[in-house]
């Protein structure tokens, strides 16, 4: 079953969905060992459990100006690599 989501075109809130799944990777995941996608699954939502009951906001600590010269740095090696 699936269900259709808009998502705007500029998205910066999957940044934190992006971060969120980094938690789960680095503190449930890596290192672990699974011996079947249900094994799994449990890790992950025993995870996610946990972590709800003490989580707290993300918070963005970038500037809009400091991510803008960033892209500008990026966009600049990106243009000098001829492809």
């Amino acid at each position: 079953r699936w269900h259709m989501h808009f998502v705007p075109t500029y998205s910066s809130w999957l940044n934190q969905v992006e971060r969120f799944f980094a938690i789960i990777t680095d503190k449930a995941i890596r290192r672990g060992s699974f011996k079947s996608v249900k094994e799994l699954t449990n890790k992950i939502d025993s995870f996610v459990h946990q972590y709800n009951d003490s989580c707290k906001p993300f918070a963005w600590t970038a500037t809009a100006d400091s991510i803008l010269e960033k892209l500008a740095r990026l966009c600049g090696r990106i243009n000098g690599t001829g492809h």
